[in-house]
């Protein structure tokens, strides 16, 4: 029977409906769920959201064929914890042994050091995405501030309190330390590379344009094996059961069915978040 991915129809819309064994996943079903599953566009929403209900759908009809789940109505709660017993008594997950953790860490260094902490301060002048006319007047403000503040330093934070519209206006400006993934990742990803001081120009990011000065940076350093030993397991444990699952539920499609949409490779990867 073919399987059809929902990315290669229009609109996103699976055809035929997407079914699991004799049970159908209507589309209400499958657009109540994409709230969960937040995407760069509703067509690749609605693909996680329908393969979600699947992977769930076919755990909950593994879980009821061995008794672990009822055949009446049952709670979602009820559901999760049938399904967390089904994986615990069928999935085997490999232990990584210490070697396997040594060759882990030795090729993946960077992934266990330190990172790099940045105090920041800024100024956020608010513009939206879609307002072309509002980011440029935001950044033609940031240019003339930015050139004051070139000739007088000690303007941030009267600045901050003027112009911006972050709440840490209320701090003259000021973010505290900073490490990468606490701010959105545009701005986050041009922040890691700034040396100290003041950058030289407004820096984009969803909400508007960005003033910021590196006030202090204190570079990552590498940490020794012994010291993320726990780190690099769980790594390896997890990447391991993502395996185990990716093979546990392409057997289950195999034996029970699914017509509409086919699992790729991360599938019942939201399982593990």
């Amino acid at each position: 029977m073919q399987m059809i991915d929902i990315e290669q129809l229009p609109g996103g819309v699976a055809a035929p409906p997407v079914r699991v064994g004799d049970t159908p996943i209507d589309e209400a079903t499958i657009a109540l769920e994409m709230q969960y599953h937040p995407a760069e566009t509703a067509g690749e929403a609605q693909l996680q959201a329908a393969r979600a209900l699947v992977v769930r759908e076919l755990l909950r009809q593994r879980a009821s064929v061995l008794g672990l789940l009822s055949t009446q109505d049952v709670s979602e709660a009820q559901e999760d914890a049938a399904i967390a017993a089904l994986l615990e008594q069928e999935l085997e997950v490999p232990e990584p042994g210490e070697a396997d953790c040594q060759r882990f860490f030795d090729t993946h260094r960077e992934r266990f050091s330190e990172p790099v902490q940045l105090r920041v301060r800024h100024i956020l002048l608010a513009a939206a995405p879609d307002d072309s006319q509002g980011r440029d007047d935001a950044y033609q403000l940031g240019e003339k501030l930015l050139e004051q503040l070139n000739e007088i330093p000690e303007r941030f934070a009267e600045f901050a309190q003027h112009h911006s519209v972050c709440p840490s206006k209320e701090l003259d400006g000021d973010l505290g330390w900073l490490v990468s993934g606490q701010t959105v990742p545009e701005l986050d990803r041009a922040l890691q590379h700034l040396p100290e001081g003041l950058h030289e120009r407004p820096l984009a990011s969803r909400y508007g344009w960005h003033v910021v000065s590196i006030d202090e940076r204190r570079e990552g350093r590498a940490l020794p094996f012994d010291q993320v030993i726990d780190r690099v397991r769980h790594s390896l444990r997890e990447q391991a059961t993502r395996r185990a699952l990716r093979h546990y539920l392409l057997m289950l499609e195999s034996e029970i069915g699914v017509e509409g949409i086919v699992l790729d490779d991360d599938a019942g990867g939201s399982l593990l978040q």
